[in-house]
């Protein structure tokens, strides 16, 4: 699977996607869902929860390990994709579809500072190596 040069990303494996009403859209990457394995439970940031950029906010579980979410940038969640309370395998089916949360952030730039996805990619290619 490619990774899409539209979003940003993180070096802890999150893919940000800015909106058009400013808010962005949170998910884990294709590479963090294979190295997970088979995703069963989602534990999300509720809505109203202010984060800070790299603060511990939820987690996945896989079959074979958990793994914590840090938030992308600082700001507020405004909304989780409660699809994945019921079907949390969304995830392995498209990673970048089965988004986790959005939210409002509080500085774009933080945005600017993420990842392009080439960087981003050098990073997972060298974690499978």
């Amino acid at each position: 699977m490619s990774t899409p040069e539209h979003l940003k990303y993180t070096r802890s494996h999150t893919w940000v996607r800015r909106e058009t009403d400013g808010s962005v859209t949170v998910g884990i990457t294709h590479h963090a869902q294979e190295m997970l394995g088979d995703v069963v439970f989602v534990d999300n940031p509720a809505p109203g929860r202010k984060l800070k950029q790299g603060e511990e906010c939820g987690l996945i579980e896989s079959v074979k390990a958990a793994s914590d979410i840090y938030a992308p940038v600082t700001g507020e969640v405004i909304a989780v994709n409660a699809e994945l309370s019921d079907a949390p395998e969304k995830i392995n089916d498209d990673s970048y579809a089965a988004w986790l949360f959005r939210m409002k952030p509080d500085d774009p730039a933080e945005i600017d500072a993420l990842l392009e996805a080439a960087a981003y990619q050098k990073i997972a290619d060298a974690e499978k190596d």
